[in-house]
């Protein structure tokens, strides 16, 4: 390349440098997780339904995944000071147009700003923890960034129900302001550069093509929970969306230097282990939108309820993940998976059978079951499939593995709200049609449950696939830098 800069580890103090950026993807995780309780009270503030109110999560999620793939490519051409400091700044100013809202457009525009920030704090943060660690330590390290990641959703919802019960919604925001400004001043005093930095230029092609795939795909996604999956809106969103995705992925493998180097899917490790990210993922993400909307809506449960009942699971969850990393570091990822997994789907059975009598203890104890069960396998199985990259597909590995993720919760959360809204649908008919002096009020309530329940037992064929996937996990070493041929060197150096 034209212009390059190398980095010496051994001079870079990784205590502060870790802490900062963990600290920043611990209030991005917050900031996403805050709104699994607060969606009833703003569906009822602004007056909207379920699948327009999901667009505040799922709008996150979409713009975290269609931001991240430019991740590759900002990691290699920008210092990890200027990025991590560029993402807060981001952030803020999507924090402070949220706290300012009036109505909920305004509301979604700062949700989508601070996703824009946020999208590229968690591959920037994996990133530097493979620069700084070898292959046979990550899975401590990654522990221990897991522990204080997976602590936000932990006293997210919680913090959540208590300041909804307390104060106006808008207070969600305006707390994230002064902490948000603190971390900024630290990144300037301690943040340090950890990986080399390239000079190379924006494919703005493949940016229009990631961006146009992502966003018409999940628009196709979410308008079919209202319009209908043979709605002509809906099919062409649909068909867009994979055409653009097909281009990209094309345009990403004939380039010699490409936006997201897809050259990480020829190890299979990483391929398997992105796959199951995908499965899940989804499983992820269900409680996140489906217990709240349970709990709140069809049982009457405050928001401050629904966040206590999510802390006992969350807090074991981000407990347990440092002893799993060490667990990995030590066994693999196999058995930590395919134990994780089969206690989802033990835990998930019984969320398929929820009553308007099912019991707050009751649904505590599944919650911490599926908790435990997903701390041992979300850090492991994406640290195995990055373990097996060779060190300059870190940067693209990382952003590959994240707009995975990230895609796959976007379009799983619309996926379930969709399922859920036409399975009540379906189900309110059938009640009306056979009602035994049953008011409307019950009706709908029992036909909400009922699609809730509908959900989740799509949620288990998810879990099935993914568990079925996991007995293929295998213990591999870090593959080798390949050598460039003479003529893409060259070509490198043109595109430079």
């Amino acid at each position: 390349m034209s212009k390059s800069t190398t980095i010496d580890i051994s001079t870079i103090r990784k205590g502060p440098v870790l802490s900062i950026m963990i600290f920043g993807a611990f209030l991005a995780t917050f900031n996403q997780t805050i709104m699994t309780v607060a969606l009833p009270t703003l569906m009822e503030n602004f007056n909207i339904l379920a699948s327009t109110a999901q667009w505040l999560t799922t709008g996150y999620m979409l713009v975290n995944g269609v931001l991240i793939p430019i991740t590759g490519f900002l990691m290699k051409r920008f210092t990890t000071r200027q990025l991590f400091q560029s993402s807060m700044f981001i952030f803020l100013a999507g924090s402070i147009v949220s706290a300012i809202a009036i109505n909920f457009p305004i509301l979604l525009t700062g949700r989508l700003i601070q996703a824009a920030g946020a999208g590229i704090i968690m591959p920037l943060l994996m990133n530097v923890v493979l620069s700084l660690f070898p292959p046979h330590k990550r899975g401590s390290a990654m522990g221990f960034v897991g522990l204080a990641i997976i602590f936000a959703p932990a006293i997210g919802p919680t913090l959540a129900g208590y300041i909804l019960e307390t104060f106006p919604w808008q207070a969600l925001f305006y707390g994230m302001i002064p902490f948000t400004v603190i971390i900024i001043i630290c990144g300037f005093i301690y943040l340090k550069n950890v990986s080399e930095t390239i000079q190379s230029k924006a494919d703005f092609i493949s940016l229009v093509l990631s961006t146009f795939g992502f966003g018409t795909l999940l628009y196709g996604f979410s308008q079919a929970g209202t319009l209908g999956w043979t709605n002509t809106e809906v099919v062409v969103s649909l068909s867009v969306g994979v055409l653009a995705l097909i281009l990209f992925a094309w345009r990403q493998l004939t380039s010699h230097n490409p936006f997201l180097d897809l050259r990480a899917f020829k190890y299979n490790m990483f391929s398997l282990t992105t796959i199951i990210n995908i499965g899940v993922t989804i499983m992820m993400y269900a409680d996140m939108i489906l217990l709240p909307l349970y709990l709140q809506n069809a049982r009457g449960f405050t928001a401050l309820e629904s966040g206590i009942m999510m802390l006992p699971g969350a807090l074991l969850m981000g407990l347990l993940s440092p002893g799993v990393g060490k667990l990995f570091d030590r066994f693999g990822a196999k058995w930590l998976a395919i134990i994780g997994i089969a206690i989802i789907l033990v835990t998930t059975l019984s969320y398929t059978n929820l009553t308007d009598s099912t019991t707050y203890l009751f649904l505590i104890l599944m919650y911490t079951g599926r908790r435990i069960g997903m701390a041992m396998f979300l850090m492991p199985i994406q640290t195995a499939g990055l373990n097996q990259l060779p060190p300059s597909l870190n940067a693209h590995g990382t952003a590959i593995s994240n707009t995975v993720r990230q895609v796959a919760g976007a379009i799983g959360t619309s996926l379930l709200v969709t399922i859920m809204t036409n399975s009540t649908k379906s189900h309110l008919q059938d009640l009306t049609g056979r009602a035994n002096g049953e008011t409307k009020e019950h009706m709908v309530m029992e036909a909400s449950i009922q699609g809730i329940n509908d959900a989740y037992f799509v949620i288990l064929l998810f879990g099935v696939i993914s568990l079925l996937l996991a007995f293929f996990i295998k213990r591999v070493e870090q593959a080798p830098e390949e050598k460039p041929n003479v003529a893409v060197k060259s070509q490198l150096t043109k595109e430079a």
